[in-house]
């Protein structure tokens, strides 16, 4: 029987709307609910502990909101918080890093592979772990990369200060020879073209995104969704919403329209 409940997708902010975007592509029919915890961005500093706890709240809103599975699309969160979620929660939880993993040792020919993302993120390990699951003899090169989600925020894609930083932050990477790199934020896609420049043509640029949404369609295979009039986006944030919409059409489009308050208070 078809399903009218919509799928849950949450970020520390807008990254993950790169995810939405990909699953409207994929998955025309399902509704979902988004949640930007824009007033609590970034996560990548922040502890393990206060990631889960953040992450363990959102998803009891989405929860509330009758989700028939949660997307933690973020990388942060996922690499802290995916195994707590999955333990506590009835319901499917995919998160970003898995699904990056697979489609990096599908592309990489040298098996030597390159991961960029925020400070929490290359801290934990957690691409490293799921690569090595794949591919043991793999050899991984991560880096953080701190600054290129403000920058990105900032709408700052394609300056010459970007490329300088870019630069400095690849350079390990080139030195490495790494012929695939994980954008391990959901940021980063935003910034691809400057990352491919500073590269060059011989290295290819993973994005989780169009991976995670195909592992979505799999757990929910047996779950259809409602009728196509049926489907909506629901777009809510923890932050200012003139800011959500302003930045968020940068990553999903003209789809994000209208977008809702929510206060942790």
């Amino acid at each position: 029987m078809a399903s009218p409940r919509p799928i849950g997708v949450f970020d520390s902010g807008i990254g993950g709307l790169t995810v939405v975007h990909e699953l409207i592509r994929q998955l025309p029919h399902e509704s979902i609910v988004y949640f930007g915890d824009t007033a609590r961005v970034p996560y990548g500093p922040k502890s393990p502990d206060t990631v889960r706890r953040y992450s363990r709240e959102i998803a009891s809103f989405l929860t509330d909101q009758d989700v028939k599975a949660i997307v933690i699309a973020c990388n942060t969160a996922t690499a802290h918080a995916l195994g707590t979620l999955r333990a506590e929660l009835s319901l499917p939880v995919v998160g970003v890093v898995e699904p990056g993993a697979r489609a990096a040792m599908r592309t990489t020919t040298s098996n030597v592979v390159g991961v960029i993302g925020t400070a929490g993120t290359i801290a934990s390990g957690a691409y490293e772990r799921a690569i090595h699951a794949i591919e043991p003899t793999a050899r991984v090169v991560a880096r953080a990369c701190p600054l290129f989600v403000p920058l990105v925020e900032e709408g700052w894609t394609d300056r010459e200060a970007t490329r300088l930083i870019a630069r400095e932050y690849l350079e390990p990477l080139a030195a490495a020879q790494v012929d695939t790199i994980v954008l391990g934020c959901t940021h980063y896609p935003l910034l691809a073209r400057t990352i491919a420049d500073v590269m060059g043509p011989n290295v290819t640029l993973v994005s989780s995104a169009e991976e995670t949404a195909f592992e979505v369609r799999h757990q929910l295979a047996g779950t259809p969704a409602a009728p196509l009039p049926c489907a909506r986006v629901q777009f809510v944030t923890s932050g200012d919403v003139e800011t959500f919409r302003r930045l968020g059409t940068r990553f999903c489009g003209p789809e994000v329209d209208a977008v809702e308050a929510w206060s942790w208070s």
